[in-house]
């Protein structure tokens, strides 16, 4: 089985190279973030065509996540319970806002492929560290390490995928030095990543395809993929029963080249 995890950055302006590496990679589950469309606008007759069944949780102009599946798509989940909502920062609050009142923004689909439990998510990004977003981000993590506790106690294989939005280490940053001060690698931030691994989950690394570390994502500004200059923060996280059944994975950065590409590419894990 081959399951892959993918930032699109908008399926709409993405989808002829998804539906040529779909075609080429054939992974038989796929993890998509950042679609940019809603639920009902998703291209979801396009993907049918190559076999896959689709669950797609989206709002419109941002976030948005789907699943993929040519091995079964059941028990889906649109969001978690208990998912938080972002409440704005406070300066651009008005009167008539009423911030329990708000819906929780499309970042997480979870669907029982085949026999493995997957989710697909799109964390909140933090903005800044001193940002309620990044409050919220917090926050969203934690409500999802208490979603994954429940659902492992009835689910031996189970991996959640995609853009964490966090480098788990120093060594998952092209220059520590360059990101003093912001997000994606505070200390908070990589603790609710060891939260999530503290529950069973292995982080799955996959192999680097250029240079020592396997970047997920590179910044579109100042020639920042020709010079290898990324991070990893789109990540598999998975139970052990799926772990050991790893035979391969690799960061597909032929995905990230030629005209019009996301700023991320694909994270490919080949189970036996």
């Amino acid at each position: 089985m081959r399951l892959a995890t993918w930032n699109v950055n908008s399926v709409k302006a993405r989808l002829p190279r998804l539906l040529e590496w779909l075609d080429e990679a054939k992974p038989d589950i796929v993890c998509l973030q950042e679609i940019k469309t809603t639920t009902a606008l998703f291209p979801e007759t396009e993907v049918n065509e190559l076999g896959y069944e689709v669950a797609a949780h989206g709002e419109g102009r941002w976030n948005g996540v789907a699943l993929l599946s040519s091995v079964g798509l059941e028990h889906v989940s649109l969001g978690f319970p208990g998912e938080p909502s972002y409440a704005g920062e406070p300066e651009t609050l008005t009167l008539i806002d009423e911030p329990g009142l708000r819906k929780p923004e499309a970042r997480a689909v979870g669907a029982n492929c085949g026999e493995i439990r997957v989710w697909s998510i799109y964390a909140p990004n933090g903005r800044t560290p001193e940002s309620a977003h990044y409050a919220y981000k917090l926050e969203w993590f934690a409500a999802l390490r208490t979603v994954l506790e429940a659902e492992l106690r009835q689910q031996t294989q189970l991996a959640v995928c995609g853009d964490f939005n966090v480098a788990p280490t120093d060594d998952d940053v092209w220059d520590p030095a360059q990101f003093i001060g912001s997000t994606h690698v505070t200390a908070p931030e990589r603790q609710a990543l060891a939260g999530l691994r503290a529950l069973g989950l292995t982080d799955v690394v996959p192999k680097p395809m250029k240079g020592p570390r396997p970047y997920t994502y590179w910044d579109y500004r100042a020639g920042m993929f020709a010079k290898n200059n990324g991070m990893r923060i789109d990540l598999v996280y998975a139970t052990e029963a799926v772990a050991t059944r790893v035979s391969g994975a690799y960061v597909d950065r032929e995905a990230r080249k030629g005209m019009g590409p996301s700023d991320h590419a694909p994270v490919v894990v080949d189970l036996d």
